[in-house]
């Protein structure tokens, strides 16, 4: 059977008889894979944990009929160790895969800029920026914003959504695309602080040194914010997003004030 070779991030794992797996990877050169990983469950196996979700690998591959089969794996990054010991950073860690998995849905299309999001989103979760450490919240928005701006589905920030009015704007509207302003509002609209939507804008670009010193109350703001527009752009819930704890001990207004 002809063979190839990608490096990709392992994103789900599936039981397949009794001792196989079928293996769902985002991949560097050809998008989405399923692949069957014989044996895999059995002690024995040459893979052993090599094939977990959060797993970067390089793998080959043998071209199959309905499915390809993994020949060989090499681990190069386990992010998934960090985040072993980090309850939450692991639970946001789960919603980077299952969001990658929705927004790459066609098999074997190349995504290689969701692929490098991810493969970056994974390493700031577990060893953090160049410029610090970031709460794992704060990294899961800023890599939800960047996937659906990858996607196609960036919030507008800056001007409104609806008629490209130039801003600053007063509200937010998921469905509608991000901000709007008073005479394109729909009813229900959020009016979340300034100071959020800068944070916001902060997480979209990847400026770290601009979320150094923003407050809680900020940060709770906007993923309110992103949750409701990650939740209408996908067209349903991630079902791994409820086990992000996003309480703190200060009770402080909720995200966004409708209007």
């Amino acid at each position: 059977m002809p063979t190839y070779r990608d490096e990709a991030v392992v994103l789900r794992t599936h039981k397949l008889g009794e001792a196989d797996r079928i293996i769902t990877l985002l991949s560097r050169q050809n998008g989405k894979i399923r692949a069957v990983a014989r044996g895999v469950r059995r002690t024995s196996s040459k893979f052993g944990g090599r094939l977990e979700p959060f797993s970067h690998v390089d793998v080959q591959f043998a071209t199959g009929r309905a499915l390809d089969v993994v020949t060989q794996v090499e681990s190069l990054h386990a992010y998934g160790e960090p985040l072993l010991a980090d309850y939450d950073a692991y639970c946001c860690g789960q919603v980077m895969l299952e969001t990658a998995d929705h927004l790459v849905a066609e098999e074997r299309e190349p995504a290689l800029q969701q692929y490098r999001l991810l493969v970056g989103a994974l390493r700031v979760l577990g060893q953090g920026t160049t410029d610090g450490p970031r709460p794992a919240t704060m990294v899961l928005d800023s890599y939800l914003l960047r996937a659906l701006a990858v996607a196609g589905y960036a919030p507008a920030l800056d001007a409104c959504a609806r008629c490209g009015t130039e801003g600053p704007h007063a509200f937010f509207h998921p469905s509608t695309g991000g901000m709007v302003c008073v005479e394109c509002r729909p009813p229900g609209s959020a009016r979340p602080r300034p100071e959020t939507i800068a944070y916001l804008q902060a997480l979209l670009t990847g400026e770290w040194s601009a979320t150094r010193d923003v407050e809680s109350p900020r940060q709770r703001e906007g993923a309110g914010l992103v949750q409701a527009f990650v939740q209408w752009h996908l067209e349903r819930g991630l079902r791994s997003m409820p086990y992000v704890d996003r309480r703190s001990p200060v009770k402080d207004p909720p995200a966004g004030r409708p209007d």
